[in-house]
């Protein structure tokens, strides 16, 4: 884990500078510089004792260690900066153990001794800040933080960047937004690369604040450091919040192109993109693809969306099968009106009168008016005027299909009258050779 890996490299620095070659203070100096070393300095035999902890806890002879530690700590003669170094040790050992709260209070114990440099104030500080965000304790990093900075004369961009982390962990977005902003300016303004989890950080925060377009320039420095599909893709959904389809439209096609998409649910928003930009027939292949590659579901939303693609590109052969699976599905009354719409298209009366039937019969249609007309069309191209008849005279009573419907009633009772005048027509001469007869 990041953090953890952080931490370590910051507690094996701070334990580094506590077991640094010990310094012995000299008995004829003047009491000033005699104080100075006091602080600083580290007799011979507590480092030798705390280098063999060290090498206690390395062996993960924790027991032993504590032991020798807390003898080490009953001596009433360590300076303030040698009862710091046998804290410091404490709380390290407490970290290898995963005792977080024991190693929080044995660096707090570093901080309370007096006198101790500025440098090695900060470190501390730094460590205790990195383990309460360990056990989440985010009011108290805050807080540790705070104090750090107010020691520090000009804070580095990690002393901010770990402010914006204590202020985002409580969700104050705004308040993190400048420290975390400026440790990120910071780091470019020395030409350095910022972290990925920095800017991860960023990104987060502007997205919080309905931001999205200064989303943009940190999704596109993450994608220029940090190359990843996913920060595409997000870049792609801000265009997209931003109304900028045709933006998400390419940054989404790109990936899909080039393999990198393997989502259903993105797979099936490019078809929607497509759709949007008037490019049907490549809605309805990708969607193909997926559904044929068993990476998209062959659910009805799905196979609609397909078939509306087909039918959008004016490909009705190829609307038909996805349609009529997903009515099949679904028993949706709207979906076989719809089937019967795309059969009348390719001029199939008997499936298109058979799938008008059937969506009238399950019901749940938005214009059963504007189905009774497909259906009587269906019924009459196959001449069943009777049953045509009766179809439209169904259209009839919405006001909204009245004169259609009228109109076709009357073309097919002329057609019934035609028809009837052909068959006496045909019953004429029977007629007339039996009177000569």
């Amino acid at each position: 884990m990041r953090v953890k890996i952080s931490l370590q490299l910051m507690l094996a620095f701070l334990l580094a500078l506590f077991l640094a070659l010990p310094a012995q203070a000299q008995d004829d100096e003047g009491s000033s510089k005699r104080k100075t070393k006091q602080t600083v300095a580290m007799s011979q035999k507590v480092f030798e004792k705390l280098t063999e902890v060290q090498e206690l806890m390395e062996a993960k002879n924790y027991s032993e260690g504590h032991r020798l530690l807390q003898e080490l700590a009953g001596d009433e003669k360590l300076s303030p900066y040698e009862r710091a170094q046998v804290f410091n040790l404490k709380g390290y050992a407490y970290y290898l153990e995963e005792r977080y709260e024991d190693a929080i209070r044995a660096y707090g114990m570093v901080i309370q001794q007096p006198e101790l440099p500025e440098g090695l104030q900060q470190s501390t500080l730094k460590t205790l800040a990195q383990l309460q965000f360990t056990i989440e304790d985010y009011d108290a990093a805050l807080a540790t933080v705070r104090r750090l900075m107010e020691i520090v004369p000009e804070p580095s961009a990690d002393v901010y960047m770990l402010l914006g982390q204590a202020l985002f962990q409580k969700q104050d977005y705004r308040g993190a937004l400048e420290p975390i902003e400026t440790a990120i300016g910071m780091y470019r303004e020395q030409g350095r690369v910022p972290a990925e989890n920095w800017l991860l950080l960023l990104r987060v925060c502007y997205y919080e604040l309905g931001d999205f377009q200064s989303m943009i320039g940190v999704l596109e420095e993450l994608i220029t450091h940090y190359p990843k599909d996913t920060y595409v893709l997000t870049l792609a959904g801000v265009y997209s919040e931003l109304g900028d389809t045709k933006k998400q439209l390419a940054l989404v096609e790109t990936l899909y192109d080039a393999g990198f998409v393997t989502s259903s649910s993105i797979i099936v928003n490019l078809a929607n993109l497509y759709l949007l930009h008037e490019t049907p027939y490549k809605a309805a292949e990708v969607l193909k693809r997926g559904i044929d590659g068993d990476v998209v579901p062959a659910d009805v939303r799905n196979l609609r969306l397909m078939s509306q693609a087909w039918y959008t590109a004016r490909e009705d052969e190829k609307a038909i099968p996805p349609l009529r699976q997903a009515a099949e599905l679904s028993r949706d009354g709207e979906l076989y009106i719809r089937l019967a719409q795309s059969h009348i298209n390719l001029e199939e009366w008997e499936a298109a009168a058979e799938a008008a039937a059937t969506g009238l019969r399950l019901g749940g249609i938005s214009r059963e008016d504007q189905a009774h007309i497909l259906h009587g069309m269906a019924l009459f191209n196959q001449k069943k005027l009777t049953l045509a008849r009766g179809a439209f005279e169904q259209a009839s009573r919405d006001n909204r299909s009245r004169r259609a419907a009228q109109q076709w009633i009357a073309y097919v009772d002329s057609e019934l009258r035609r028809m009837e005048l052909m068959s006496q027509d045909v019953e004429g001469p029977r007629d007339i050779s039996e009177l000569m007869e």
